[in-house]
């Protein structure tokens, strides 16, 4: 019997400037591939080309990976300026009602980064545009020079609230992640719960409230190294959990708590 469908949305990139193409990084699929035991499909980031009423009868859940471009800030009230970067509108588009349909479905997804900025602008919440501008905030984003095992080392300590999903997960209360972004959460949205945060008070784990399914979303990269990190695959291996009970009808995700 073939393995659950793992749908791992893509970014919009040109090559040498000019051809268009859809793509994510390789250790999300090996992530998926390997830690969450389901077949990873590459998810052009398009309604255009990808409906989401079509999308989420096709996959059994999703992965929401990272990526260079940012949410739109009319998504969420405010006006675009050069701080904000580039953007993806037509990720945008496929994702925020996407999120919102697996919250209300209760089919799982897992947020990465981007992606958990995502989650929490699809349930209205905010974003600042750069966190290391913000006082008292440390640069969470990727270093300028180095391997790319140097740039994505552990680098901070992300403290976990006490009981929550996250902690019961890791078995600890405090774990080291690596950090490569540049936005982070302002408001969080209606239903977000907060479960982790850096020394510096920036959100790093968040969950959906009153969800029925897995809504677990980490703004940092677990995917990198995701087979033998020990914060890592403990995530991927419990969404792999999750989507499997969705394939299976059972719709039960680990670690359901009240709240």
């Amino acid at each position: 019997m073939a393995r659950p469908v793992v749908g791992i949305i893509g970014n919009m990139y040109l090559i040498d400037g000019q051809y268009a193409v859809h793509a994510a990084g390789l250790t999300n699929s090996e992530a998926v591939a390997s830690v969450t035991d389901c077949l990873p499909m590459l998810v052009p980031a398009d309604p255009s080309v990808m409906p989401v009423d079509e999308l989420i009868e096709i996959c059994d859940g999703f992965l929401l990976t990272g990526g260079r471009p940012n949410i739109h800030p009319e998504e969420y009230g405010e006006v675009a300026t050069k701080e904000y970067g580039e953007f993806d509108r037509a990720r945008d588009a496929l994702t925020l009602p996407l999120i919102r349909s697996c919250v209300e479905r209760g089919q799982p997804f897992l947020g990465i980064c981007r992606g958990f900025q995502e989650v929490n602008v699809a349930m209205g919440g905010t974003l600042y545009p750069e966190i290391r501008d913000l006082p008292g905030r440390m640069n969470h984003r990727m270093p300028p020079d180095g391997t790319l095992n140097e740039k994505f080392a552990l680098r901070h300590k992300v403290i976990l609230k006490e009981g929550s999903i996250f902690h019961c997960l890791f078995g600890a209360r405090e774990v080291t992640t690596n950090t490569l972004h540049g936005q982070g959460i302002k408001k969080p949205g209606k239903r977000i719960i907060v479960e982790g945060h850096a020394s510096d008070g920036t959100p790093e784990a968040i969950r959906v409230a009153q969800a029925p399914g897995f809504t677990l979303s980490v703004q940092w990269h677990p995917e990198w190294n995701a087979s033998r990190d020990a914060v890592s695959r403990p995530l991927f291996e419990a969404f792999g959990d999750a989507v499997r009970a969705w394939r299976s009808g059972t719709q039960q995700r680990p670690f359901r708590r009240a709240g």
